[in-house]
């Protein structure tokens, strides 16, 4: 059965990985792929909160410095709040830069910044006309970074920036020919596009794709590129309901090219981006597959920056919960000289996307387990099962189930002959009803495979 992973996934990290109960059905020899795969998905659900290593949500720019040199001769003016209010709401352009200035700074803070202090002063509806001030570029750029950091915030203050009226005027500064100004509306929308698919969709629907698509295409500084690699990943993540298909074909390209990029940074988001794409039905994940990134991504895999090698990762093990010819294309691709040594990297979530995405290989036909033994990857799975981590051996014992049920009597006494047993004797006395559960069934299946084959008489491993 193949198992598809979903992530519960929270404003900011970091947070601790919860249990999340996985509901789950044995396949058994006889069923097709096709009904294994459908049964799989159906009655499978791991929840997964962001840990440190994925993606970060929403981001503030907490930056001390204004990226704009003016401000750098004319320094900030310290204002109290009621100072603020009055200056934003001048008539003075250069009072409400300085307002806006002051205001932004207090966003800024590392520590407690006052988010909701300023919205409930009333500030946003400013802050947002001040987005539309085209001859006024040093506001523009300071009321964008103060809506970017009332933006990372929780729910409600995103949604008082949407309600604000904010999309539109950030998404037309998009075309500022200010760069400063277009990247901080690059960062504000990635934070509205990221709390949720509501956002997200009003992001897209506000026509901002085709924008960001053209500053791809363009030469913009590596740290501009980042944001929008970032925002790019936001308008993909999310898939209830998933981003349109239309969006999804209009990124599609941009993410394939920046895919290549030798910025780490940049190549981490664009693989998030590619991972939520493809945490979905096998079209979503045959509309990814068909750009051709799939040899790229297992390139990625050998990544020795862990921001790139798990999302990339988590790509390509959602590519092989497809279909039979979608994960065949996964192997072509060289999946399996990676994965058997992903099983003994230092970084236990690692071993456990690895072994995660082997099952699902092992839920395939016969020729693909062949394949797995062919790899090598039974000595380091009786390993991990040996001497993992629980939670990586649970998936291992996943792998071992999917191999057992689905394969040949041939390939089942390669199984054995590796050492299989023992380890899951052992597992035997955890205190997880399931999985005990799931071994049992692999024991019955081995004891009743040893007694249909003369082949297997020989060995004994019971003791």
């Amino acid at each position: 059965m193949k198992r598809k992973c979903a992530l519960l996934l929270l404003v900011n990290m970091p947070t601790l990985e919860a249990p999340g109960e996985r509901l789950r059905k044995f396949k058994y020899r006889g069923k097709d792929a096709s009904m294994r795969r459908q049964q799989r998905i159906a009655v499978s659900l791991e929840l997964r909160k962001a840990k440190k290593d994925e993606q970060s949500l929403k981001r503030r720019n907490i930056t001390d410095v204004s990226p704009d040199p003016s401000e750098q001769q004319t320094k900030g003016v310290s204002l109290t709040l009621p100072e603020i209010i009055n200056g934003v709401n001048a008539s003075d352009p250069e009072l409400c830069f300085q307002a806006t200035q002051a205001a932004r700074k207090m966003l800024s803070r590392e520590k407690n910044p006052p988010l909701k202090l300023i919205v409930d002063a009333g500030l946003i509806p400013r802050l947002v006309e001040f987005l539309k001030s085209s001859l006024h570029p040093r506001l523009q750029l300071e009321a964008a970074w103060a809506l970017t950091n009332i933006a990372s915030g929780t729910s409600e203050l995103t949604r008082a920036v949407v309600d604000g009226g904010a999309i539109q005027p950030l998404v037309e500064l998009l075309s500022s020919p200010h760069m400063t100004v277009c990247e901080q509306a690059v960062w504000a929308l990635g934070n509205i596009a990221g709390d949720g698919p509501k956002f997200r969709d009003d992001v897209i629907f506000s026509d901002a794709i085709p924008h960001l698509l053209t500053l791809v295409s363009s030469s913009i500084p590596v740290t501009f590129l980042r944001n929008i690699a970032w925002t790019l990943s936001n308008l993909c993540r999310n898939k209830n309901p998933y981003p349109s298909d239309h969006a999804v074909k209009q990124m599609l390209p941009a993410l394939f090219h920046l895919l290549w990029h030798p910025d780490g940074e940049v190549l981490s988001d664009t693989c998030w981006a590619l991972s939520y794409l493809t945490d979905g039905c096998d079209t979503r994940i045959g509309q990814v597959v068909d750009t051709g990134v799939l040899p790229r991504l297992v390139e990625l895999m050998s990544s020795s920056e862990l921001n790139v090698l798990t999302p990339s990762l988590r790509a390509v093990g959602n590519i092989v919960t497809g279909t039979d010819h979608q994960t065949q294309l996964a192997l072509d691709a060289g999946i399996l000289a990676v994965l058997p040594q992903l099983l003994t990297h230092p970084r236990s979530s690692i071993q456990k996307e690895a072994a995660w995405a082997l099952s699902n290989v092992a839920a395939g036909p016969r020729q693909h387990i062949q394949q797995l033994i062919a790899c090598g990857v039974l000595p380091p799975l009786v390993a991990v099962l040996e001497n993992g981590e629980f939670k990586v051996q649970k998936e291992a014992v996943w792998t071992v189930a999917n191999f057992t049920t689905g394969g040949t009597v041939d390939q089942l006494i390669q199984l054995v002959q590796a050492g299989v047993l023992e380890p899951l004797i052992n597992l035997l006395t955890i205190p997880d009803t399931k999985i005990v559960l799931i071994i049992l069934d692999i024991l019955f299946f081995i004891l009743q495979t040893r007694g249909l084959s003369k082949k297997v008489h020989h060995l004994h491993f019971l003791r």
